[in-house]
């Protein structure tokens, strides 16, 4: 059964028009997938770039196994969440490895002022990126992706109690790292 045969054919044209659908779909979609991922890794670029890449790579895998999604940028959008989570999982289990268990980290500082009196988008960015990774993807499926307590328990498989800590954490040290950021500036 040599590449002439009518199946091989039909393989080959099979691959060729996942590939034309896969850049169309990419040319279409690149952008918002993107813009998605780059605000939740709080700017990163690389990081942005590789989880967008990998994000299409499941796109690609679901062409070829001939199972697209009927719509196809809310589907690319569930997979890049999902991309963004895992990494984050991945960076709270080698931070977990570098740094061990710290006190530190279950102190709250008092209480100190609201998010919302600093408008400067790239003073927030700043300051979610130096948040531990546990709490920043907390803050990130709660307030960028509008996800419930309970919703993001089940995403992260933690009880809604682990991640209202996290979150309360993570508004907290989001807080310092402004005034910090503020005081600096």
């Amino acid at each position: 059964m040599g590449w002439g045969t009518v199946e091989d054919r039909t393989a080959i044209n099979r691959d060729t028009e996942g590939a034309a659908e896969l850049e169309t779909l990419y040319d279409a979609t690149l952008d918002h997938v993107y813009g998605y991922i780059l605000l939740r890794v709080g700017g990163h670029i690389a990081t942005a770039e590789d989880l967008t890449q990998e994000t299409y790579l499941a796109l690609a895998e679901q062409i070829r196994s001939g199972d697209l999604p009927p719509a196809p940028l809310p589907w690319l959008l569930r997979v890049a969440r999902n991309k963004v989570v895992d990494f984050y999982r991945r960076q709270e289990r080698t931070a977990a490895r570098i740094t061990g268990w710290s006190a530190q980290a279950e102190q709250v500082p008092a209480a100190s002022p609201g998010i919302d009196r600093f408008a400067d988008r790239e003073l927030i960015r700043t300051a979610l990126a130096s948040t531990p990774p546990a709490q920043r993807i907390a803050l990130v499926l709660r307030y960028l992706d509008g996800l419930t307590v309970a919703e993001i328990a089940a995403e992260l498989g933690k009880s809604e109690h682990a991640v209202e800590s996290l979150l309360a954490r993570g508004r907290a040290t989001l807080r310092a790292q402004l005034t910090e950021n503020e005081a600096i500036a």
